[in-house]
């Protein structure tokens, strides 16, 4: 059986967030969450926001044993950009982006 959780909407550029999000797959979810807690990093902080809430998913909605989970898939999708202007010489400016985040955590509990 499968449980998902996602954080939508997350200010956090996708390829920082990937970089954390990669070290997830195949390890034991309680495993992965004191792995996420040592990691100085802001995506890992919402990574493990995430895996918690799938957790407590299983556990409430699908009555399976937090233990026996494992981490099936962590993706991080790429979310809509905050378009923003610097100002820059001669009184014009420079776009850049401010990216946002979707992620996505599924938890089975086969092996």
């Amino acid at each position: 059986m499968e449980v998902k959780s996602y954080s939508k909407y997350v200010r956090i550029s996708p390829k920082k967030a990937r970089e954390v999000a990669r070290i997830l797959p195949g390890k034991k979810a309680t495993e992965a969450v004191s792995l996420l807690k040592y990691i100085p990093r802001k995506a890992a902080r919402l990574l493990d926001k995430t895996l918690k809430s799938a957790m407590a998913n299983a556990e409430n909605n699908s009555n399976l044993n937090a233990d026996d989970l494992v981490i099936k898939e962590a993706i991080v999708e790429e979310g809509p950009a905050l378009k923003r202007f610097r100002p820059c010489a001669r009184g014009s400016s420079h776009p850049y982006k401010k990216r946002m985040s979707h992620l996505r955590i599924v938890l089975t509990d086969e092996d």
